[in-house]
């Protein structure tokens, strides 16, 4: 692969997973009512 491949590769896995960190961190802290 190439170096830019790679790069965008390692941002769009960072964005994927750093959005779901969030969402489940914001989960924890505000649970929702049933």
């Amino acid at each position: 692969m190439s170096g830019s491949a790679i790069v965008m590769m390692i941002i769009a896995m960072v964005t994927v997973w750093g959005g779901l960190a969030a969402s489940a961190i914001s989960l924890f802290r505000h649970p929702e009512q049933d």
